[in-house]
């Protein structure tokens, strides 16, 4: 195992879109959400451990998280637990972790990775990611992992890559690719269908999975060009990280960084951008119904998160999770949510399950209706 890979987990986020039972205070990535024993975060860690060593391994998350990260990562040291004082999206974490590696190592390589995904080739998956990392050890380069498209899916961003054996650089050299990395054309926002086909059908997109591979003084090479500000705010922090004064100046300083994702900062801006084409039985889970794509189901199309005391009749191409203890009987649903939880019952089409957020959004507003959230 290389020393100078260091993998940074992203796990600040709420995952409101599996409400009810993703809350503000725990989160889908602290939730056995599969049913296989192991959180999301959990799994996410194991999958770091191939390439990583535990103390070479940082959890960025949210200060409300922080107990919670220790909890289900019982070999993480509290140092390598980074908290945000603020939610301001991805560019500002990512730019964090760099400046701290960089401080701690200057030829760290960087492998960034969201906690709440889904990977189901996991050997393919180390692969790729191998093949990112021996690349940007040679070249200075941003690498992201791009999903091989198997439906014109409208959920997801999508990656135009280019055939051509080179690309220039910022700095006007090029750089030698093997069919395995590709020079990424541009980024696309989430299509409407007819456009997703077309990607579909050209074969020269793939999904933007948000799995970042890159040495961490290219990436902040990066933000000096294209976020002169995001750089100098945390520039100003290197006589401080990895030491007793990293905090106060984290808790000092992060809240005035911008709110922008490392696509918009960054990935979109800059000209040494490539992506490795990876089919690794990928998912976000972003929502109930992509989890009921990935799962397996009964003869009757049904996910069953907990098939413990169930009754089922005339009910076919539903997902449904409840207590193992409580007994579930149901007649006639048909692409169903039935999410059954202690304080909640969500019983919701799955083809509407976007209005979800309606329906949290109308929450927020009675303030009595919080602690459902």
């Amino acid at each position: 195992m290389e020393t100078n890979i260091y993998t940074v987990i992203m796990a600040g986020g709420i995952g409101s879109r599996f409400w009810p039972s993703s809350r503000t205070a725990r989160p889908k990535q602290f939730i056995d959400i599969l049913g296989t024993g192991e959180s999301l975060m959990q799994m996410t860690w194991q999958r770091a451990r191939r390439f990583s060593k535990p103390e070479q391994i940082l959890v960025l998350t949210n200060q409300l998280y922080q107990n919670l990260v220790a909890e289900h990562l019982p070999e993480i040291s509290k140092t390598n637990i980074l908290t945000e004082p603020a939610r301001n999206n991805t560019a500002p974490c990512i730019a964090y972790a760099a400046f701290k590696l960089y401080q701690k190592d200057p030829e760290a390589i960087m492998v960034i990775l969201p906690a709440d995904h889904l990977i189901l080739k996991e050997d393919k998956y180390a692969e790729k990611i191998q093949t990112a990392v021996d690349f940007v050890a040679k070249n200075e380069a941003l690498v992201t992992l791009g999903i091989q498209p198997t439906r014109p899916d409208t959920g997801y961003g999508y990656i135009q890559f280019t055939q051509n054996a080179t690309q220039p650089t910022d700095k006007g050299r090029a750089i030698d690719t093997a069919i395995n990395v590709l020079p990424v054309k541009s980024f696309k926002e989430k299509p409407d269908l007819v456009t997703a086909e077309r990607y579909l059908n050209s074969r020269q997109y793939l999904w933007n999975a948000g799995i970042f591979i890159w040495k961490a003084k290219d990436v902040i090479s990066g933000f000096k060009k294209y976020q002169p500000d995001l750089y100098a705010l945390f520039e100003g922090g290197m006589p401080y990280y990895n030491t007793d004064q990293e905090n106060a100046f984290i808790e000092q300083h992060y809240k005035t960084s911008p709110k922008i994702s490392i696509d918009y900062a960054l990935m979109e801006k800059a000209d040494n951008v490539f992506t490795v084409p990876a089919d690794i039985g990928w998912s976000d889970l972003g929502t109930w119904a992509s989890l009921w794509d990935v799962k397996q189901k009964d003869d009757a199309g049904n996910v069953l998160i907990s098939d413990q005391h169930m009754e089922l009749s005339q009910t076919k191409g539903c997902i449904i999770s409840k207590d193992p203890e409580k007994l579930a009987v149901i007649d006639g649903l048909t692409d169903y949510i039935v999410i059954d939880q202690k304080d909640v019952l969500l019983i919701y089409p799955k083809s509407k399950e976007q209005d979800i957020k309606h329906i949290i959004a109308k929450l927020e507003q009675q303030k009595e209706a919080n602690r459902y959230l």
